[in-house]
């Protein structure tokens, strides 16, 4: 919260200084008369305006490196995350003695294929992966898909791997 309103603040800066620079080329351009303003006020506006741009620019560039610093350690959490998401499945699929063909049924179930598509990537009948599908659901102690991955999601919770926002 802190963050998102110094960054605002430095947009409306920055905003200003624009206008300040843009309005008196315009100005100039146009050739409508301001009333004149001594050169040491004007010195010192266009001073200010200048510095409000390159703090505006320094302050972004920091604020642009904290962005992708956070990005960085987020990818690698969810790589992390996945990592150990098929470390996980592998040693469930291990303890519930499926076989390989069950394994990679249950892949595709997790993955969110239907029968239909399974049984077309397998070269296999719907029933054959119907029956699939039942036996590991039988062994994993569940009734369907969704309890199925959620077994998974919990162990993934339980490992503390959810990231946190600050």
């Amino acid at each position: 919260m802190r963050d998102g309103l110094v960054i605002f603040a430095l947009l409306v800066v920055q905003v200003f200084c624009a206008v300040f620079f843009v309005s008196d080329i315009l100005l100039g351009v146009i050739g409508l008369q301001t009333e004149p303003i001594s050169w040491q006020t004007r010195e010192l506006l266009e001073i200010g305006a200048a510095l409000g741009l390159v703090l505006g620019a320094a302050l972004g560039a920091v604020a642009l490196r904290r962005s992708l610093r956070l990005r960085r350690k987020v990818e690698g959490q969810l790589r992390l995350a996945s990592g150990a998401f098929m470390e996980i499945m592998e040693e469930r699929f291990s303890e519930w003695g499926l076989t390989p063909s069950e394994k990679d049924v249950a892949l595709f179930a997790i993955k969110g294929l239907s029968t239909q598509e399974i049984a077309a990537l397998r070269a296999t009948s719907e029933g054959t992966v119907k029956a699939q599908t039942n036996a590991i659901y039988r062994k994993a102690g569940v009734s369907g898909r969704p309890q199925l991955l959620s077994l998974f999601i919990e162990d993934l919770m339980g490992e503390g791997l959810l990231v946190e926002t600050p």
